[in-house]
């Protein structure tokens, strides 16, 4: 019996060793960590919006006027209030990986700025989206501070993925792997990336599932914008397509052609997933579907760009103890 209780607690010691004295690789899973976090809270925040729970908790910080947590109220739908509530929790999950982040960022021996001020972001990104998050719903869901809502969690997503590219690497200068021109493409690529995902942002706040009937939308013919975010998609799949053909003929590392395939695959589904929820009239599931194609896509993006550059080798510790040398030199 004693055994099977020991096993819990050693779980927690070691998964604590990892953030109180951890390796490169420690801090690189917490990163993935954060990145599937933050990715997640941006799909359910999308499952907020089309089942129309986006003002299920209709105060803030507060569920309801009188109460933290979700209460029977004549004017709302428990399940819209559990899952605006289920959502709000999520943020407590994108914040403990931020913390366990930034603890392992700044333990790390030897410490690394790069790593720490990408750390930085998540905690600080969780407080900037606590506080834009009472503006959106002090502004009954007006679509251009729901829309920054979610650009935030991009920023924040894209800042983890940095720091889980940058956590396997040295801190050399950056070392170009491919030519200046297939370089400045992907850059012209990521871009592009960015600006689809603003259209996105303004597609979604022109057509249906505003998040609440109380909720206003752009004033801006669906069929317009949603025209133009495809053109926009043609140019991501256009350079994208160019990308992986400059690196295949430059014979270019293989992890920056796997990349580039890997991200022309997760385009394609999500082409498709586009013009299918646009001929049935943009069904609920699809649009959480969409979403999350849309944070994959980004994800995606920037591994290509992180594979083009290298920083060098991380630095070989000087014995087999070092994280035991590094917590003893602490105390």
């Amino acid at each position: 019996m004693s055994h099977l209780l020991d096993q819990p607690r050693s779980r927690i010691v070691n998964l604590w060793r990892t953030v109180w004295s951890p390796r490169p690789v420690d801090l690189r899973r917490w990163a993935l960590v954060g990145v599937v976090a933050n990715a997640g809270i941006t799909v359910t925040g999308a499952a907020v919006r089309v089942t129309g729970s986006g003002l299920g908790c209709p105060t803030w910080p507060k569920c309801t006027p009188d109460s933290f947590v979700p209460v029977a109220h004549a004017d709302i739908s428990p399940i819209n209030m559990a899952v605006e509530f289920g959502n709000r929790l999520l943020t407590f999950v994108v914040l403990v990986a931020g913390l366990a982040c930034l603890v392992a960022a700044m333990r790390l021996v030897p410490r690394r700025r790069d790593l720490v001020r990408l750390a930085w972001v998540q905690p600080a990104g969780v407080a900037a989206q606590a506080l834009w998050g009472g503006l959106v719903v002090r502004s009954a869901l007006n679509p251009v501070t729901v829309g920054v809502h979610f650009l935030i969690s991009i920023g924040m997503l894209a800042a983890a993925v940095a720091l889980h590219a940058r956590a396997k690497e040295g801190d050399a200068p950056p070392e170009p792997l491919v030519h200046r021109d297939i370089r400045r493409l992907g850059y012209a690529l990521t871009a592009a990336v960015a600006v689809l995902l603003v259209m996105g942002v303004v597609v979604t706040g022109t057509g249906p599932h505003s998040g609440d009937e109380m909720a206003s939308r752009f004033d801006f013919d669906i069929e317009t914008v949603a025209r133009l975010h495809a053109d926009v998609v043609y140019l991501v799949v256009g350079l994208t397509f160019a990308l992986l053909f400059a690196l295949h003929v430059t014979k270019a590392p293989a992890p920056a052609r796997r990349a580039a395939l890997i991200l022309l695959g997760v385009e394609l589904a999500q082409g498709v997933i586009g013009y299918v929820q646009y001929f049935l009239a943009v069904p609920a599931f699809l649009v959480g579907l969409h979403v999350l194609g849309s944070t994959l896509v980004w994800i995606c993006t920037l591994r290509v760009v992180f594979a083009l550059r290298s920083r060098g080798a991380l630095e070989a510790p000087a014995d087999g103890h070092d994280r035991l040398g590094s917590l003893a030199a602490r105390t």
